[in-house]
């Protein structure tokens, strides 16, 4: 980790911390929730070991990413956020980069390479797949009509409600239930219970988590909140209305979809048929592969990091 260079870049109106390492071609990587560049660390260095310079930002809202309006959701749109990677990617004096993409981030590559493909040379995206937009209703409705009001998107909605929830639980504690979660099916936050039925269980940390890797997720999250990251949900059914120019539009790069067996998002219903049946390919039709990893869960890159960087590797490779 001593390797690791740290920097502040002055991106789309806002300070930008980057993790950076290596030299060669960009491999720009994008987390999700509620993670940090720090979600890599596994891969900056296999990836600056292997020829490449890797780059992977603190989203805005996270971490030592600074300048974002934290209480105006509205400024967390995938337009906003793609902006700041288009920026970035400028910024890094570069045309092309490859992205790795993961929950949340692979959300954001995903419009990344619909609204600005010349900005990508290929992409690998991990555990979530890409969804066209559906036009008869919102994504969060959407979500309540499908699982009801106790839907962690559903009680993430309201602004100050879920940050007082998950501050009674303990911003460590809540960094280790969300890390360590293993469940295929989805995630419940009912009033009074804050995560579900699992709850009350006692936290054993994987061999792939240790405590100095929540020490580190908890400090950051315990200086920020976990607003910024939950704004990314509140802005949902925005992000339905602004997207609606790219109804039915295909992601036109080359792409490898990477999904943890355990993830609950490839247990979604319907999810596994799509992606093996033939609608992936409808939308992403320069998809190469799609790679389901046996045994892990949704945190892929931390869980299973020997596996993932080897698959990235290899496709980027091809280029």
């Amino acid at each position: 980790m001593e390797g690791i260079e740290h920097k502040m870049i002055s991106v789309n109106g806002i300070n930008m911390h980057i993790a950076e390492m290596g030299q060669g071609p960009i491999v720009l990587l994008i987390h999700g929730f509620p993670e940090l560049w720090y979600s890599w660390r596994h891969q900056i260095i296999y990836l600056a070991a292997h020829g490449y310079r890797a780059v992977a930002p603190d989203l805005r809202g996270y971490g030592d990413t600074t300048g974002a309006p934290i209480d105006d959701p509205t400024k967390f749109t995938t337009l906003h956020v793609v902006g700041d990677m288009v920026a970035l990617i400028d910024a890094l004096g570069a045309d092309k980069v490859f992205v790795v993409g993961h929950d949340w981030g692979a959300m954001i590559a995903w419009r990344l390479c619909l609204f600005r493909p010349d900005k990508v040379k290929a992409l690998v995206n991990l555990s979530v797949h890409f969804s066209p937009r559906n036009t008869k209703r919102k994504t969060v409705e959407n979500m309540r009509a499908a699982y009801g009001d106790d839907h962690y998107i559903c009680r993430f909605q309201k602004p100050g409600e879920i940050e007082a929830v998950l501050a009674s639980v303990g911003t460590k504690k809540v960094v280790e239930k969300f890390l360590t979660h293993r469940d295929i099916n989805p995630i419940y936050f009912p009033k009074g219970k804050p995560f579900g039925d699992a709850h009350d269980t006692p936290i054993i940390l994987p061999s792939w988590l240790s405590e100095q890797d929540v020490d580190y997720y908890t400090k950051k999250f315990e200086q920020t909140g976990f607003t910024g990251g939950i704004n990314y949900y509140r802005s949902m059914d925005l992000n339905w209305e602004l997207e609606a120019p790219w109804t039915d539009a295909k992601v036109s790069v080359p792409v490898k979809f990477i999904v943890g067996e355990l993830d609950l998002v490839y247990h979604i219903p319907g999810v596994k048929d799509y992606i093996n049946g033939g609608g992936f390919t409808k939308y992403v039709p320069l998809l190469d592969e799609v790679v389901v990893i046996q045994g892990a869960a949704h945190f892929i890159t931390q869980e299973t990091p020997d596996k993932v960087n080897k698959h990235i590797y290899d496709f980027l490779q091809k280029f």
